[in-house]
C-alpha cells in the first residue's frame, strides 16, 4: 500500500516504513505527526482511491527523525563590464520522517 501526500508544497508517494525529506516541520524529534492532505491511495490489491470524499477521512502517521539542513547552494551574479558581482549561498532546512501508518 502505498499514498500520495502533499507537505511543504510539493507531493511526495510515500509507503509504509520509508523514510522522507521533506520541507521543515516545527516539531520536536521524536513527535508523532498526522499528515491528513492524501491525495492519493493505492491498497494491497491494487485499488485506487482518488475520490476526494473518501479522502477526506485518509490519514498518514509519520514520526520525525531529525532536522537538518541540505547541501549549500551557491548563486553567483555577474553584469559584464559594470563591475557588478554578487556570491549568495543558501541551505534549505529540512525534516526527516519515516512513515508508519496509513490509513484509508
Amino acid at each position: 500500500m502505498y499514498a500520495v501526500i502533499q507537505t511543504g508544497g510539493k507531493q511526495y508517494k510515500v509507503a509504509e516504513n520509508s523514510r522522507l525529506r521533506v520541507e521543515k516541520l516545527d516539531l520536536p524529534v521524536g513527535e508523532r505527526v498526522e499528515l491528513d492532505s492524501v491525495r492519493l491511495v493505492i491498497t494491497d490489491d491494487a485499488d485506487v482511491v482518488s475520490d476526494a470524499s473518501a479522502l477526506q477521512s485518509a490519514r498518514v502517521v509519520a514520526e520525525i527523525e531529525g532536522h537538518g539542513k541540505s547541501k549549500k547552494v551557491m548563486v553567483y551574479k555577474k553584469k559584464r563590464r559594470k563591475g557588478y558581482e554578487r556570491t549568495r549561498g543558501h541551505r534549505q532546512a529540512y525534516t526527516l520522517i519515516r512513515i508508519h501508518e496509513i490509513k484509508a
